[in-house]
């Protein structure tokens, strides 16, 4: 070409959650069956939706409006929906203008980074969820800058390490936080969120908080949002319905800026990030219909704690099975609908391997094993060949941590306990060959 094409930042973009379906995809053409603990999708995991809800998007559908544009910003009436549920936090105060729609927030997190300095930068948790790292670092031009989140502490943030991360790294302007987190299951304890504000303030950052699970707690922990703690520091907070309906396929999200009038320079983004949608004239209409008539139904209450109490109990199943392996940094999930399994130092090794009987995927595992990866990403490759169970490896979550990461949907309670026994099964036997 002319001049260089492809720019610096995009060998930055990866998602190691899809990536690894190529693989499981390729031993599933060898007629073995797969279990797909790779990605948070209820529905794919034989979630049903209530006849309500779909009878409210049929009925939404049936009407010729529904069709149409609509507002670049999103419906007006479901944006005052939103910011009237906001307010009742009794936190920061939001107008229905303080709120933009995206086609999910993947969509939103994209145009964030895009906008932002390339000299810029935010710091997120690490492990890392992928789509915020890889947007960012791509942005950047740079690898993803992280704080820590500590196995051995509840995978609580390292405030000392954000702390000095911020304070002698001039070219950090936010800080990013996921809550509750993807993809440890971890929910921010409330002193832990108000001195993270307090950083922010200090060093005047803006704040992102990617609280698209935010609805989804259980084990007797709530999930305090960013309305509640941030007080007059600038702020974004990220949600949307593909978890919490779940509605993943709408890509339905939306952004709500906070303290807005605190500062110049965040207001002007917040406007950059609404002209970015107005060029595209609109985001998804359907979903954004639905929203009021679903949320705003005293049965999705109902719903969603149902929901979560049994995702909770999934999570109680899950932790019985693999506390029993002394080898495994384990911690208990307290929100969202994964979890994060970590092997102790020092045991993954070289060679190690679980033995497959099929001669045809042995071969393609040990393949890809014939390569320079990081040892977990080794015994996801082995767990997928010798068991067919697709989880995704932690070590590409942007972390120098060795595990992986499963997810607590599976409503089959069958499927669910021999599907963890198998996990548990092949670690023992890979971390003893």
């Amino acid at each position: 070409m002319r001049q260089q094409l492809l720019s610096e930042g995009a060998s930055e973009l990866s998602y190691e959650i899809r990536e690894i379906v190529k693989k499981a995809e390729q031993i599933k053409n060898l007629g073995k069956e797969i279990y797909w603990e790779n990605i948070g999708d209820p529905i794919q995991k034989n979630h049903k939706l209530p006849e309500w809800i779909k009878k409210i998007i049929a009925d939404l559908s049936l009407q010729n409006e529904t069709y149409s544009y609509c507002p670049s910003k999103g419906i007006l009436d479901t944006r005052k929906f939103l910011a009237e549920q906001t307010n009742q936090l009794n936190g920061v105060q939001i107008t229905p203008d303080d709120i933009c729609f995206f086609n999910g927030l993947g969509d939103a997190i994209a145009k964030v980074y895009q906008y932002i300095t390339l000299t810029s930068r935010v710091i997120g948790p690490s492990p890392a969820y992928s789509t915020h790292s890889s947007a960012e670092a791509a942005h950047a031009g740079h690898e993803p800058l992280t704080y820590k989140l500590d196995p051995n502490n509840k995978w609580y943030p390292d405030l000392d390490d954000l702390y000095n991360k911020v304070k002698y790294n001039p070219n950090v302007v936010g800080i990013l936080i996921i809550n509750p987190d993807n993809p440890t299951g971890m929910v921010y304890p409330y002193e832990t969120l108000k001195r993270i504000v307090e950083i922010a303030k200090e060093f005047k950052l803006f704040l992102i908080c990617d609280e698209i699970y935010i609805n989804i707690t259980y084990n007797g922990v709530r999930a305090y949002s960013l309305a509640e703690v941030i007080d007059d520091v600038p702020g974004i907070s990220m949600k949307g319905i593909s978890k919490e309906l779940p509605w993943p396929g709408a890509r339905c999200g939306w952004m709500e800026y906070y303290n807005r009038d605190k500062d110049e320079d965040f207001n002007r983004f917040c406007q950059a990030l609404d002209n970015a949608k107005m060029i595209e004239v609109c985001s998804t209409k359907l979903p954004q219909l639905a929203i009021p008539k679903i949320l705003g139904d005293p049965r999705f209450k109902v719903y969603r704690e149902e929901t979560n109490h049994h995702i909770g109990k999934r999570s109680k199943t899950i932790a019985d099975i693999l506390h029993t392996v002394p080898e495994l940094t384990f911690n208990e999930t307290f929100g969202a609908f994964y979890n994060t399994i970590i092997f102790r130092d020092g045991t993954l090794k070289p060679n190690q391997r679980i033995r497959i009987d099929d001669s045809r995927i042995k071969t393609l595992v040990e393949q890809w094993v014939n390569q320079d990866i990081p040892h977990d990403k080794r015994f996801v490759y082995y767990l997928l060949g010798a068991k067919g169970i697709c989880v995704v490896p932690i070590s590409s979550f942007c972390s120098d941590l060795q595990g992986f990461r499963v997810t607590l949907l599976e409503e089959n309670e069958e499927t669910l306990i021999n599907t963890f026994t198998s996990i548990r099964d092949g670690i023992v036997e890979y971390l003893a060959s």
